[in-house]
């Protein structure tokens, strides 16, 4: 399938009471998302009952707005499957994104693996963001209790803080710091009964590798944040201590042979424990800026920005990571730094 044709998918998760049904609720009635299925895990938990006018199947309704909402039946590849097969013959009404709701108890990992893995699922599906919302009131207390939530956090392109309208504004500093502890990059947005804008959530492009990477700063933003940090000492969880975010900089350009294999490396032996890596490269002999994302075992293929964001040309990374010290890490990466081609992988590489 042409790739401009992929329909955009967007997971929205959060711990249980976070806020999550207000905000579907909210959004799903803009126009501008008439033409979006949804998919939740069971009808129940989306108070969108009044506006149910049709079941199309017993797991399948569409609702006044246009859009389509469908629960997970079995696994997520066949629920996906299914739901395009549907509309491609006609039985329920096309739709241009999708929009997956998790259970509040879910580790989104699964669900990103199966949308960035699936042989039959990217020929239609694209991943563009995950998004989770985190209880202004009661955030912190689910974060040193429930280690799903900081799954949830260190997964998101974007938080957005629910229930803001009843917590004063200096309460949510300590929260607001502790999400930052947990994905530094992360962009939050306070948030009341749902209402927000539709570009905050959509269009994000953060996991699409045929879109040109328009938030390359923002994954780079944990340097700045971890250089800020530094400087300001404050308690971390049990979670924060076992959940790290760290940055990885480059002064020289770097082999693209001896990235790959820095790459290979540290999946094959951090795997389930490397929650997310981003980075910009400065790959030696190119001109252009190359882009990696993966989460966990799951690289995209290497994408090329046509230009450098700024004038800062090192190669940095971003990790988030579990259980997994900077260091060991650094012992992968900083050998490759120094390699010379023509003398082959350092022998130290061998001997981690």
């Amino acid at each position: 399938m042409n790739q401009i044709s992929q329909i955009s998918v967007t997971v929205i998760t959060g711990f249980l009471g976070s806020g999550k049904t207000t905000l579907l609720s909210s959004i799903l009635k803009k126009k501008e998302l008439q033409k979006t299925a949804v998919i939740i895990n069971e009808f129940g938990e989306i108070g969108l009952d009044h506006a149910l006018i049709e079941h199309t199947d017993e797991n399948i309704v569409e609702l006044q707005s246009g859009c389509i909402c469908c629960t997970i039946q079995g696994d997520l590849n066949k629920t996906l499957i299914d739901l395009f097969d549907k509309m491609i013959n006609g039985k329920i009404s096309s739709f241009n994104r999708v929009l997956i709701e998790t259970t509040g108890l879910a580790n989104p990992v699964p669900i990103i693996h199966t949308l960035m893995s699936s042989i039959d699922l990217i020929r239609i599906y694209s991943l563009d963001g995950v998004i989770t919302v985190v209880d202004a009131v009661n955030g912190e207390k689910t974060i040193e209790l429930q280690e799903e939530s900081v799954k949830q956090i260190a997964l998101a392109e974007k938080i957005i803080l629910s229930k803001t309208d009843i917590v004063d504004k200096n309460e949510t500093k300590s929260l607001m710091r502790q999400i930052k502890d947990i994905n530094p990059s992360t962009e939050i947005i306070p948030c009341s009964f749902g209402n927000i804008s539709i570009k905050e959530i959509f269009g994000l492009g953060a996991y699409d590798p045929y879109k040109k990477s328009e938030d390359v700063k923002a994954w780079l933003a944990a340097e700045k944040y971890n250089d800020k940090k530094d400087h300001h000492h404050h308690d971390i969880n049990r979670h924060n201590e076992n959940i790290r975010a760290f940055s990885m900089i480059s002064e020289k350009p770097v082999n693209m042979i001896a990235f790959s294999f820095f790459r290979d490396m540290i999946t094959a032996s951090l795997g389930a424990d490397l929650l997310r890596m981003k980075g910009i490269i400065n790959i030696e002999g190119e001109e252009r800026p190359a882009v990696i994302h993966g989460v966990q075992h799951i690289f995209h293929p290497v994408q090329w920005l046509e230009n450098w964001p700024d004038n800062d040309k090192r190669t940095k990374l971003v990790f988030i990571t579990r259980n997994i010290k900077k260091e060991q890490i650094e012992e992968f990466f900083h050998p490759l730094t120094n390699l010379d081609i023509e003398k082959g992988l350092p022998k130290e590489i061998f001997e981690l």
